[in-house]
């Protein structure tokens, strides 16, 4: 291991792959070491959004070929991994505070906000629908019209907050 430090930039280049990312989650995941099969199969499990016993030979050997010949040894390159392709066996060198911004924080759970969406306009038509149908006053549909208003407002808070990490919550978020 040099005792060079990575720039900004060559951070920004090395985790700017997914798999290169991906590779160094597992890694923490697995306490900072494992075999090559074992990264393979849950890197390709991911691309595909599958279970790693689902994913094809072919799969495999897509993620296991690009891998092998490009991602781990540019990681080693940088000192962040150490790579032996004899052994197949990598291991994550103690410089993870320095990259630790630069990976995708959830990878396997993300939430599905177009459903959210969708369900806060389905009940904005049905609000508006009922409106029609009921002949509520002029008084009332402004009232209407605000709620709805203040609804999307806080999935959209929620959003935002959901997807910043590093955001203090009054409440407290349960860290994942």
């Amino acid at each position: 291991m040099s005792d060079h430090e990575l720039t900004q930039a060559e951070l920004f280049d090395v985790f700017s792959n997914a798999r290169r990312r991906r590779t160094v989650q597992f890694l923490k995941r697995q306490g900072g070491s494992c075999d090559l099969a074992s990264l393979v199969e849950q890197v390709a499990a991911w691309e595909n959004d599958a279970d790693p016993d689902e994913v094809t030979r072919t799969q495999r050997r897509r993620v296991y070929i690009s891998l092998y010949q490009t991602h781990l040894p540019m990681l080693e390159d940088h000192d962040i991994v150490d790579w032996d392709p004899d052994a197949h066996a990598i291991e994550l060198l103690p410089s993870e505070d320095v990259f630790e911004p630069y990976l995708d924080r959830h990878v396997e759970t993300t939430r599905q906000w177009h459903r959210v969406y969708l369900t806060v306009t389905a009940v904005g038509a049905a609000a508006l629908a009922l409106t029609w149908l009921t002949s509520i006053t002029a008084a009332v549909a402004p009232i209407v019209a605000l709620l709805l208003c203040v609804i999307v407002l806080v999935v959209s808070l929620v959003q935002y907050a959901s997807r910043r990490p590093d955001l203090d919550v009054p409440f407290g978020r349960a860290s994942h």
